[in-house]
């Protein structure tokens, strides 16, 4: 590919620059005078001396120039640099797992989850998963709630830079079982649970998701938190412990994520089994709840449609009037910002139950977008960014695992032809919708082979 002469800059005259700055050098010898009666004075400073830090500043600056006339070559420099800073720095954090001290370690983990999160560094990471997974193991096994809550955070994006492959799936077969007792232990704490069941959804999904068994192991534990939020034989909910229902939000939607991945005749099941239950759970006291409680029953509804076209909600008209009354609740013991959130999203989730619309959105990173046009494609998406946080865009438009699972291709080469030949809006949404329902069918052609195992 050629590249633009860095040279010819400024006045398009060659060398322009560097004229600038040897004239700039040979004018500070005669600014000498000037300044050394207000500056010597003060600083004591003698004129050799004042001379020779005039000179030092402008020969930097001429070093710049000549840098600049080379071309790329000095920022090719920087970012290796850069580069290798960043190595450096992470290389000390996974030392710092091994740390007697808590608080160091606590503080590594936070390091690698911004970092993992904020930058793809898959080539770096195959060479030391071994030692960051038997680190992660070690922090949730004897660290405290607040580390093991990091530890397991840090393991889903270990996952998700792996890519999914080989390296990610042995990974996750050694932790699951921590994740496990983690999840099912009622004495860990409720931070820690949370962050194993959202760790468990997303590295089932992108490291196990071929795999029947693992599949089926995850989806039957995860359902074993949240059902307990269901009402009992009476039909009345149980009250909630303390903190009960964060960890049945993060079970439930890291469930609804594998759920996605389940063959047809497993789905069948799940809905007979869920669906009657969820709706009873609509009328749960905590608004994040419910929220995930609409969110995975617009989800479930959208994949019993998926297989078959004559598919109706069991009593839609009682469930419909639930949605109505949450989607117009206005009731004051509610926070304002509660009340809202739980409005827009109710009103959406009715909407697709009764007309089967929903409301597009567009995510834009680079000079790219993602269209999230169904409640399957919103779940998987919103799961990454739960784990990612900020630095979802980044890995859209960098990280291949993504790239694959939202039907975007291998990561793009922009150069400035390239970014004055942009596609029209409504080309890129085609071919983001074509892309990604080839890549729903090639999903269903993965679930039909597990559908032996389930």
């Amino acid at each position: 590919m050629p590249r633009s002469k860095k040279g010819k800059r400024g006045s398009g005259k060659p060398g322009s620059l560097r004229q600038e700055v040897l004239q700039l050098q040979l004018s500070a010898k005669a600014s000498l005078k000037g300044i050394k009666n207000g500056v010597k004075g003060e600083s004591g400073a003698s004129d050799d001396e004042l001379t020779s830090d005039i000179l030092s500043h402008y020969s930097s600056a001429s070093e710049t120039a000549s840098v600049l006339d080379e071309g790329t070559g000095g920022e090719q420099v920087d970012e290796k640099t850069a580069q290798e800073e960043t190595e450096d720095k992470l290389k000390q954090c996974i030392d710092n797992l091994m740390d007697k001290s808590a608080k160091t370690r606590l503080a590594a983990l936070e390091s690698l989850r911004q970092a993992f999160s904020s930058r793809v560094l898959y080539d770096f990471l195959t060479e030391r998963r071994l030692t960051i997974s038997d680190c992660v193991e070690r922090s949730l096994k004897k660290g405290s709630g607040e580390e093991q809550a990091a530890a397991a955070t840090v393991f889903a994006l270990l996952c998700i830079q792996l890519g999914g492959g080989d390296e990610a799936e042995e990974g996750f077969k050694m932790l699951r079982p921590i994740f496990t007792a983690i999840l099912i232990d009622n004495s860990a704490s409720i931070a820690a649970r949370q962050s194993c069941a959202r760790a468990l959804g997303m590295c089932c999904y992108v490291s196990a998701a071929e795999d029947g068994e693992d599949l089926i192991k995850s989806l039957a534990l995860l359902e074993s938190i949240f059902m307990s939020s269901y009402p009992n034989r009476e039909g009345t909910l149980p009250t909630p412990k303390p903190g009960s229902p964060g960890l049945h939000s993060a079970a439930l939607q890291a469930w609804s994520l594998l759920v996605t991945l389940c063959p047809a005749s497993r789905l069948t099941v799940l809905l007979d089994l869920h669906l009657p239950k969820l709706k009873a759970c609509l009328e749960s006291n905590d608004v994040n709840y419910r929220i995930a409680v609409g969110e995975t029953i617009a989800l479930l509804v959208e994949l019993g449609r998926d297989i078959d076209e004559e598919f109706e909600v069991e009593d839609s008209e009682s469930l419909c009037e639930s949605l109505k009354s949450l989607a117009t609740d206005g009731n004051k013991h509610r926070a304002k910002n509660d009340r809202r959130k739980q409005r827009s999203i109710f009103r959406e989730v009715l909407h697709y139950i009764e007309n089967e619309d929903f409301t597009e959105e567009k995510i834009r990173f680079g000079v790219e977008s993602v269209y999230i046009d169904g409640w399957m494609r919103r779940r998987i998406y919103d799961a990454f960014k739960e784990i990612l946080e900020s630095g979802v865009r980044h890995h859209l438009q960098f990280n291949p695992l993504l790239r694959d699972i939202f039907g975007l291709g291998p990561p793009l080469i922009l150069d400035a032809t390239v970014k004055g030949n942009k596609i029209s809006r409504f080309e890129k949404h085609l071919f983001n919708s074509a892309a990604f329902k080839a890549r729903t069918k090639q999903r269903n052609k993965v679930r039909d082979k597990r559908a032996d195992v389930m």
